[in-house]
């Protein structure tokens, strides 16, 4: 499965000093990831995927999200400095599930 969305990055409230840095997944999408692996539970919930954003791929892990009713995606530092991205700014997102 493969999913391309456009969302905003955010930095997570409880390690604001740490600037954890976040896109969420659509709750549509990730209702339908969650059902395609139901059958596969891993450790605190994650899915293990294939990011990309802009000319930067990076293998990672999506985590569920019960505040937002959805998955979210860590963006690495490495990745915010490659693509010129900072917390605030939107940007296109494509996520392929590599345990199916």
């Amino acid at each position: 499965m493969i999913v391309e969305f456009e969302a905003e990055l955010w930095i997570w409230d409880a390690r604001r000093d740490e600037s954890w840095t976040f896109v969420s997944v659509p709750v549509e999408d990730s209702a339908e990831i969650r059902d395609l692996t139901a059958d596969q539970p891993r450790g605190f919930g994650s899915v293990r995927v294939r990011a990309t954003i802009g000319a930067s791929t990076w293998r990672t892990s999506i985590f569920p999200d019960s505040k937002r009713g959805a998955y979210v995606l860590p963006v690495k530092r490495a990745i915010r400095t490659a693509q010129k991205l900072a917390a605030g700014d939107t940007t296109t997102v494509i996520l392929e599930l590599v345990d199916l």
